[in-house]
């Protein structure tokens, strides 16, 4: 049984109108305004499916700029670079199988380009890690799916976890400390009969409950990675 599903992602952002349009370009989503200035991005389904709900990303206000390297980044698929043409460049064209880019708040995101692109371009979620066998171990207990620890390239990936629409998330060694909140984050729903106490149990950390503001439990993964984890579908 897993504990969790995954639910929908969040970037936080200074100006979330030009942040979520370059955002629903990249991934190929449905950018809505909300009431309150942040920008929900929604899936676009062709005729004859119902649109996906796991692909929601909001896109949400923050009054602190981005001050160092994503801690967790995304990874998308494009037909070119010429996809991105505002974008600074922050590795050579050809220099690994993907090029590193800037979003419009100098957020970083690789672009894998390929002649047959979905209309649907999330690839990967890859999170930066002090120990990423024991991060990776973390999240294949929560969201279950198949966990590979590839010792020759020095990283995990885990594939096919509960309600993740996108191919994989990828765990990554680095050398540098979790200094600040990540700018992006993704949100979790507990299975059935399952509590934030057994999220605990197995290392998770809890960061605020819900309150008058908030109906839903912000946590932290054993390295400070922070998710939100919202009740049980009743």
């Amino acid at each position: 049984m897993t504990l969790v599903t995954f639910k929908d992602l969040c970037i936080d952002a200074t100006d979330a109108t030009v942040l979520g349009a370059f955002w629903a370009r990249a991934l190929g989503l449905e950018a809505a305004s909300l009431d309150d200035g942040d920008v929900a991005l929604r899936d676009v389904p062709e005729p004859g499916r119902e649109p996906d709900p796991h692909r929601t990303v909001w896109v949400n206000t923050v009054p602190e700029a981005k001050t160092v390297k994503h801690r967790v980044h995304l990874d998308v698929r494009a037909a070119s670079l010429d996809d991105f043409p505002a974008s600074p460049q922050l590795t050579e064209p050809g220099e690994f199988l993907w090029t590193v880019i800037a979003d419009p708040e100098g957020g970083e995101l690789c672009v894998f380009t390929a002649d047959d692109v979905p209309d649907y371009r999330l690839k990967d979620v890859v999170v930066d890690c002090a120990d990423y066998r024991a991060v990776a171990e973390f999240w294949h207990g929560l969201l279950g799916g198949v966990l590979t620890m590839d010792d020759d390239e020095g990283y995990a990936y885990l594939d096919e976890g509960a309600g993740v629409p996108f191919e994989s998330f990828d765990f990554v060694p680095v050398p540098e400390p979790k200094t600040v909140k990540n700018r992006v984050h993704w949100d979790v729903t507990l299975g059935d009969g399952v509590t934030t106490g057994d999220l605990v149990a197995r290392g998770a950390q809890v960061l605020r409950g819900p309150d008058a503001e908030i109906s839903w439990t912000v946590m932290a993964d054993p390295e400070g990675n922070e998710f939100c984890v919202f009740p049980t579908p009743s």
